[in-house]
């Protein structure tokens, strides 16, 4: 069974920065892509960043500039950096491991909260 633990989130004012962090418990090259996905309260969960195995990066258009994506494959970790946060960045984030099977693993999420 494959665990995926996030850390990092917590409240945060406007305009502020946070680290998220995403630990997997098998190797992170055994993934096709990792992801982070949020969701605020009564809305879908929508895609913030993935990253492929061989690093190509995507980033929903709010965030590019302002969030960027990485992975530590000799610690088996993918990372969220987040800069310049805004209120409407408040929300459960999630961390996504999927298989070239297009088998979805996910974390229990991590809240972040920004306050105006």
């Amino acid at each position: 069974q494959v665990q995926l633990v996030e850390s990092g989130g917590g409240l945060v004012q406007a305009g502020g920065s946070l680290r998220l962090s995403c630990a997997a418990s098998r190797s992170i090259n055994s993934f096709y892509t990792m992801g982070w996905y949020r969701q605020a309260p009564g809305k879908q969960r929508e895609m913030v960043a993935t990253i492929t195995s061989a690093g190509a990066t995507t980033y929903e258009d709010s965030v590019k500039g302002r969030f960027t994506i990485s992975r530590d494959n000799t610690k088996n970790t993918v990372n969220l950096q987040m800069n310049s946060l805004k209120p409407d960045d408040t929300g459960g984030y999630y961390c996504n491991g999927r298989t070239v099977g297009f088998i979805n693993y996910w974390g229990q999420g991590t809240q972040v909260t920004v306050s105006s």
